[in-house]
């Protein structure tokens, strides 16, 4: 029997925690999540599976990513043990979801996602557009967000359990997260996603945000693009140190999924996202060497691909196993000027079909 996801809802959830005591915040999320992030950690489940990890294993890395999380972020800790008991949930089980992309960094059957990203400076301002793409099955288990509580309020998107993910701040500094992969990526660090919400809920500025993450302790790979008022950086971040990449033209920043500076490059498993990473990478650059964008709704029209062209706008090959359908499941910009994220429920091509939701970070 072929295993298709349900179809897409037309209704996305929208999670508000307010709450200064991160455990209630890990309550509320539960509560408004409800059989959901049940859900989520059921397909999650199935792609440990998948991926040939034994419970034992998920169970040993998760515990080991949630007492790194206690030791650098214990309010993050918190939230998420509030999580797993309003849920009735071991705390475990949901570090598990907040440290997947760490989890299955072992697996050599689900390969991870890929997403576009490109940052724009213009002399009306900064602004960023994203696709985040990843399975298909998980097309109803991610939610828009709004997170009071912290030192900065923030809202953008995130997966049902996941503390962060794609998302702007009340001081209009954004974050946009694309996933690497190198040699050493483990458990054994801050998960990427949970960085994410600790940059957003605790830096004012890029500047801010880069000492944030250059404090971490990192055992695996992503790539941060930041964004506020005042300009724009883009960070890799990786087992062997943070490095900041070159615009790829003045005031342009492009991400796709493989390492852009030398030394992770070294150590890059290329196998994960090559060609696709670097023939969406190279399509993009040709595009935008055209003329970058001076407008986010021009901007937003470069992520647009369609049949023949690489998959920046990826639609999923139903007839591929589960662990391979990759699909856009969202696409966000975000805008530093108003502190908003908008959130496209669906590809770029689909900007007049499907849902747009407008995130406010007050």
């Amino acid at each position: 029997m072929t295993d298709f996801p349900a179809p897409r809802p037309t209704l996305r959830p929208h999670v508000r925690i307010d709450a200064g005591n991160p455990t209630a915040r890990g309550q509320q999320r539960a509560a408004q999540l409800g059989d959901q992030l049940h859900g989520a950690l059921a397909i999650y489940t199935k792609f440990f599976d998948l991926g040939g990890l034994t419970q034992q294993q998920v169970r040993s890395d998760a515990e080991r990513a949630l007492e790194d999380i206690s030791n650098f972020a214990p309010e993050l800790a918190e939230e998420i043990t509030g999580t797993a008991t309003e849920a009735n949930l071991s705390p475990w089980q949901v570090a598990a979801l907040n440290a997947r992309t760490e989890i299955l960094a072992r697996s050599a059957n689900i390969a991870p996602g890929e997403c576009s990203t490109i940052v724009r400076e213009t002399p009306p301002g900064t602004f960023g557009v994203q696709t985040w793409d990843w399975h298909v099955e998980l097309a109803e288990h991610w939610h828009t967000q709004q997170v009071i509580g912290g030192r900065h309020h923030m809202v953008g998107i995130t997966e049902h359990g996941i503390l962060g993910k794609i998302g702007i701040n009340s001081a209009g500094l954004g974050l946009h997260f694309n996933i690497l992969g190198h040699r050493e990526d483990a458990v054994g660090g801050i998960p990427m996603h949970v960085l994410s919400a600790y940059v957003l809920q605790n830096a004012g500025s890029v500047a801010e945000a880069i000492d944030v993450v250059r404090s971490a302790p990192i055992a695996s790979s992503g790539s941060f693009a930041l964004l506020d008022r005042q300009g724009s950086a883009l960070l890799e971040i990786t087992p062997r140190g943070v490095f900041e990449v070159p615009p790829l033209q003045p005031g342009t920043h492009l991400r796709t999924n493989h390492f852009l500076t030398e030394t992770p490059k070294a150590e890059e498993k290329s196998w994960l996202y090559q060609p696709d990473s670097g023939q969406r990478f190279d399509f993009l650059a040709a595009r935008l060497a055209n003329g970058a964008p001076d407008s986010v709704d021009e901007l937003f029209e470069q992520l647009v691909t369609g049949s023949g062209e690489p998959p920046v706008t990826c639609v999923p090959d139903m007839n591929l196993s589960m662990g391979q359908r990759w699909a856009s499941l969202a696409t966000v910009i975000l805008d530093p000027s108003s502190r908003s994220a908008k959130v496209l429920d669906g590809t770029p091509a689909e900007a007049g079909q499907r849902p747009w939701h407008t995130l406010i970070a007050n």
